[in-house]
């Protein structure tokens, strides 16, 4: 491999990567809005029925290096705010993390985590490993497309999250055509996506987060997956109140 490659993956691995953050909910603020843009209705029946089952899909950025591994990632954290939110809903959150898997890998790995998982929810975060390996962006949409055909099949709900932002990489990995293309899918299949990549620019550009300072601790790693975690239980909580009434499916 490639040393710029490698330099990439052990940027982007961090997950936040960074030195110094504010405490408090000052990043939950500084995200700006992060409200679904559609429903998610097989979430919604999942709620009604008092049992949420999740699952999350994705490259190293869905998991934290560390003693502590996948208990402190995004996850962890989104499935604690959940348990929160929905007092009475038995709420499992399942990872199913891969480093360097491109979205054509997760797509064909979909029919076992619908067997094993039986989620209402896949949230499926992606992009990153596919610039890296510089996969054609229109193979990078169709197994985008191809996904939301087997989990709608299934009776799951998709929310896309796309990759992060690192000041250290930016210049380096021409994320852009990844990024658009998982937004029209999102948009021509009514899909929610949660935009990271925004959510994270506009925490270093405020300074709630350091994301260029190098460390060696996952310090801020944890309190941005933290962050995450929040925001992404806020959005499937919101998805789920805007879903259309029990017994309408979606497209």
């Amino acid at each position: 491999m490639r040393p710029i490659i490698v330099a990439l993956l052990c940027a982007l691995a961090l997950g936040a990567g960074g030195a110094g953050a504010r405490e408090g909910n000052e990043c939950i603020v500084a995200a700006g809005t992060v409200a679904p843009d559609f429903g998610l209705p097989h979430v919604a029946r999942a709620i009604e029925k008092k049992k949420l089952d999740v699952a999350v899909i994705g490259s190293a950025s869905s998991e934290l290096t560390g003693p502590a591994g996948t208990n402190i990632a995004y996850p962890t954290s989104m499935q604690e705010a959940l348990r929160s939110l929905l007092p009475g809903v038995a709420v499992k959150v399942t990872t199913y993390a891969r480093a360097r898997e491109t979205a054509s890998e997760m797509e064909a790995k979909l029919p076992r985590i619908i067997s094993e998982a039986a989620p209402a929810l896949v949230i499926w975060q992606t992009g990153t490993a596919d610039a890296i390996r510089g996969v054609d962006p229109e193979e990078f949409r169709v197994a985008l497309d191809d996904g939301v055909d087997q989990l709608r099949a299934a009776d799951a709900d998709v929310v896309f999250m796309n990759m992060q932002y690192s000041p250290r990489t930016e210049a380096m990995l021409a994320v852009t055509a990844y990024a658009d293309a998982m937004r029209f899918v999102a948009l021509k299949r009514e899909a929610v996506l949660f935009d990271r990549f925004t959510i994270m620019r506009r925490w270093n550009e405020s300074g709630v987060f350091d994301l260029y300072g190098a460390t060696r601790t996952t310090n801020v790693a944890e309190r941005v997956h933290d962050c995450l975690g929040r925001l992404l239980a806020d959005v499937v909580v919101a998805g789920a109140r805007l879903a259309p009434a029990a017994g309408k499916g979606t497209d």
